[in-house]
């Protein structure tokens, strides 16, 4: 048994759209585990900016700092400027130091599903073009962007998906891959210091094999033969791009987690955006928010409580209810009830 704290102490960010409905459900399966949990409701987000003209309030960030983790919900980004405005999501992976972003694809029992596939893209969180240092130039007409690949960063993001490699392969009982995403055949500088730092981090893991893939192949293969990756690690933008494909290979945005993590911190989000088309209807699906929720947990050493849930989330995606974007009828709080119910049951 994990030697836990009075109460964790777990940060709730709803955000923006869904974000207030998944967010919920996810807090109401954390607390059907038993496990004990104090949550701190705090605010930040599009709705938050126009209301108070900050999309992350200094007393959120300052209240992150004392918790032991924290679930966000989505964002509404414009996607105009709009002075003033910056993703708040983006500003706490700076702030907080949230340097890995780690999105699961495993497959689900479900239709819709490809068979076979257990794949973790390891994606660096703080450089690439996310450090949005934009700029026009005098005549109105180009645009510049800056591209940020330090060697530092590098490394370290190299160092996680290594160990989440090793750690793979211990409960698979068979040898670890990290595929190395690039594009240092024509970024032969910023790319090709990533790939660099990298592979020197490999030598590091003799036990885990490695390769390193262009981005534009890695693509069309991860969509051919996604059964073929273990562990994917690569700069943000890449990331990002390849975690999305990846979702929707074992059954959409609606079913992906996602864990924010630093060296003394965790923030855990479900990919998928704010989707105000659907927003307050009730219909959300919030799986991607309860398996974010199971992440937060093996990150606070609850592996047990983790797998039940992961446990209970498979048991409904394979007899149901699903919600509309899985082809059923079901509401975000009939799913909820669902897990809850086969958590109460597995106990």
């Amino acid at each position: 048994m994990s030697n836990q704290p009075k109460a964790y102490q777990i940060a709730v960010i709803p955000g923006d759209g869904i974000g207030k409905e998944v967010v919920p459900a996810a807090q109401q399966v954390l607390e059907a585990t038993g496990l004990p949990f104090h949550f701190v409701v705090l605010d930040a987000g599009w709705e938050c900016f126009q209301r108070t003209g900050t999309a992350l309030p200094p007393s959120t960030l300052a209240a992150l700092r004392s918790c032991n983790g924290a679930i966000f919900g989505a964002v509404s980004s414009p996607s105009h400027r709009v002075p003033g405005y910056a993703s708040p999501i983006v500003a706490m992976r700076k702030e907080l130091d949230l340097y890995a972003n780690l999105r699961p694809s495993l497959s689900a029992p479900m239709k819709g599903s490809q068979l076979g596939i257990d794949l973790l893209i390891v994606r660096e969180n703080t450089e690439c073009l996310y450090v949005k240092r934009e700029r026009l130039e005098d005549d109105g007409d180009t645009a510049i962007a800056e591209r940020i690949i330090t060697r530092a960063a590098s490394t370290r993001i190299a160092r996680m998906a290594f160990r989440q490699a090793r750690q793979k392969a211990k409960t698979k009982r068979q040898k670890g891959l990290v595929t190395i995403v690039h594009k240092a055949n024509v970024l032969s500088i910023s790319d090709g210091l990533f790939r660099e730092s990298a592979l020197a981090v490999a030598a590091d893991y003799p036990d885990v094999a490695v390769e390193d893939q262009l981005v534009d192949s890695m693509l069309y293969r991860l969509i051919r033969e996604p059964q073929r990756y273990d562990v994917v690690v690569a700069p943000n933008l890449y990331g990002d791009l390849l975690s999305d494909a990846a979702a929707a290979l074992v059954g959409g945005l609606g079913l992906a987690p996602s864990a924010n993590v630093g060296d003394t911190f965790v923030l855990v989000e479900p990919v998928h955006g704010s989707a105000p088309d659907i927003a307050g209807k009730g219909v959300a699906n919030p799986i991607g928010a309860i398996l974010s929720a199971a992440m937060l947990l093996r990150h606070l050493g609850e592996d047990a409580a983790a797998r039940r849930i992961e446990t209970a989330v498979h048991s409904v995606l394979a007899e149901g209810p699903h919600t509309p974007d899985l082809g059923g009828g079901a509401t975000t709080e009939g799913v909820t009830a669902a897990v809850i119910k086969r958590l109460e049951i597995g106990d």
